[in-house]
């Protein structure tokens, strides 16, 4: 990639890859068909400049393609479409999975007892390290999830540290609205889920409030009109913190 920039001066990275070849990603990408033409161009760069500049490798043996290069880069990318790829910086690592799988977790109980158990899982994201995604060909697969998306919000949680559903909040942003309308919100889905509601947000946001934000984020660039519906004020928040509008004309 270095020596074709270095070959072609000042053409756009993006370039390199045929046109028809974007598309045809993006079209397995639905939510991608609310960016104007100009923004779409904008995060093909970005999505470019993160493959550049990461170590995509397979597990168990999967071949990462060029078009699994390009969807991922392409959702992980659009939440940094308006604050920059280098919202990324400080890891390399992207390891593709073959489908869902086993995470081992160590965990010590209340009375000190270690405890060990597998947990399946569809993606998972390491402070200052990689980030780990399965892939599916069949989206159905997901379950309604975005995990690209939903691991790389964590990894911008991660930013001021351990996951917590807090990322650095922009210069102007208020720090009380930002708790007020996750914290309301997050009590709110947490009662919902344990009433026994079936909500269209996946219950897994519930789990903590890490998880709350990056399914939340999710459903921002996915279904907005359903968070706007459900959490308008977490909308707001998202919109200025994502500095996008995904319901903008």
């Amino acid at each position: 990639m270095k020596f074709f920039k270095r070959l072609l001066g000042t053409r756009p990275v993006s370039a390199l890859v045929e046109s028809a070849t974007w598309e045809a990603v993006e079209a397995t990408l639905p939510f991608l068909d609310r960016l104007s033409p100009a923004k779409k161009s904008r995060l093909r760069e970005l999505a470019a400049a993160l493959i550049e500049n990461k170590e995509f490798a397979g597990a168990h043996g999967l071949q990462v393609s060029d078009s699994m290069r390009l969807s991922i880069a392409l959702q992980a990318c659009l939440p940094v479409l308006e604050l920059g790829v280098e919202a990324y910086d400080g890891w390399v690592g992207i390891v593709v999975y073959p489908g869902d799988f086993v995470i081992p977790h160590r965990m010590i109980d209340e009375d000190g007892v270690m405890h060990e158990y597998d947990e399946e899982a569809l993606g998972e994201a390491w402070d200052g390290g990689p980030v780990l995604l399965s892939w599916f060909d069949d989206q159905e697969h997901y379950g309604g999830a975005n995990v690209v998306i939903h691991e790389f919000a964590h990894k911008l949680d991660m930013l001021t540290g351990e996951a917590n559903g807090l990322p650095p909040l922009h210069f102007g942003m208020s720090l009380d609205a930002w708790l007020d309308a996750f914290e309301n919100a997050y009590d709110d889905f947490c009662h919902r889920i344990d009433s026994g509601e079936e909500t269209e947000i996946d219950p897994y946001a519930a789990e903590h409030p890490a998880e709350f934000f990056a399914v939340i984020s999710e459903v921002f660039f996915v279904e907005p009109e359903l968070l706007h519906d459900e959490y308008p004020a977490v909308y707001e928040q998202l919109a200025t913190f994502y500095r996008q509008n995904p319901l903008a004309p």
